[in-house]
């Protein structure tokens, strides 16, 4: 897909202050009022990625606060806190395990966080949220985000998503196209959220799974290379979302993201097993879309029982 198809390219901005009101004030088209609750010193950053209707950011702040803030009209809010803790508050209610945090741009929110707090923030227009459920084949359950403040996720979908902020955020990845960092956020946000999870009405027959399979294997095959995403295999072998999805689970066993991850993983240590001496595990993988050196490393290992390096030192 094109990169217009969801916004335009992200800016990125990064904030460490020991200003309160500085850090309040650092996040675009927000209304923000920062109290501090606890004593000591205060230090905060905000990471953040944007674009015209887009934005995704971490923030730390390290003494306990009172956050009074508003985004802005039409747009959704989700808040994401790295670790589990139950002194976080939105509206009054703590944030219980598993649950994540979600306003509205028409309401004001009040957030108390503890000392030496991290959340992902993502605010998106509620049109894009809409749009790209459509585009990928997601049919949302019917959630009413305006009335309740907090929404619980399965615990796998919810460390899925923490776990793709984490590689869209991470600096290392900037090798990353930009539309190709808005497309994993809003697959792994749609794939989180809750949605219609029963089987379609009309289940596609084998030979039209068996072709969706093949088209993008055969896509896979002359474009090895490059990075793909959910939203491309889509339109690549005309199908939603829901249909790729079960079409690969059906005929291979394994979901869309696994194949993929999975495919790219071999082809990685074929590289390293015939490598020269010049070679490097960080170029090697880079090559075949993979980012994040540390969870590549962690999912090779994982995949192969030996670190990426192991398998090239053997090569050399």
């Amino acid at each position: 897909m094109s990169s217009d198809e969801i916004s335009s390219a992200l800016n990125r901005c990064v904030l460490r202050t020991d200003d309160l009101d500085q850090q309040a004030d650092s996040l675009t088209n927000w209304l923000q009022e920062y109290d501090q609750m606890s004593e000591g010193c205060f230090y905060g950053s905000v990471d953040k990625l944007t674009s015209h209707n887009f934005h995704v950011f971490k923030e730390e702040t390290s003494r306990a606060l009172r956050q009074q803030c508003q985004i802005w009209t039409d747009a959704i809010w989700f808040g994401i806190p790295l670790e589990e803790d139950l002194s976080f508050r939105i509206n009054g209610q703590n944030l219980m395990p598993n649950n994540l945090a979600t306003r509205s741009g028409d309401q004001a929110f009040e957030l108390v966080t503890p000392e030496n707090f991290q959340i992902y923030g993502v605010v998106l227009e509620g049109e894009l949220l809409n749009r790209m459920a459509t585009l990928q084949g997601v049919e949302l359950r019917e959630w009413d985000v305006f009335k309740n403040p907090t929404l619980e996720l399965a615990p796998q979908k919810l460390m899925m998503l923490k776990s793709c902020l984490g590689t869209i955020m991470d600096d290392s990845s900037h090798k990353m196209d930009s539309y190709v960092r808005e497309d994993l956020l809003m697959t792994c946000l749609l794939h989180a959220l809750p949605n219609e999870s029963s089987s379609p009405k009309l289940l596609p027959s084998y030979q039209h799974r068996k072709v969706v399979v093949e088209r993008v294997k055969e896509y896979m095959k002359s474009h090895q290379q490059l990075p793909v995403t959910i939203t491309e295999l889509c339109q690549i072998a005309y199908v939603s979302r829901r249909t790729l999805q079960y079409s690969f689970e059906t005929i291979l066993g394994y979901s869309p993201l696994q194949f993929l991850r999975l495919t790219r993983l071999n082809q990685v240590r074929r590289a390293l097993k015939t490598a020269d001496k010049d070679s490097t595990v960080t170029e090697t993988a880079e090559k075949w879309g993979f980012t994040h050196a540390g969870q590549f490393s962690h999912d090779y290992k994982k995949t192969f029982g030996e670190s990426p390096s192991q398998t090239l030192r053997k090569a050399l």
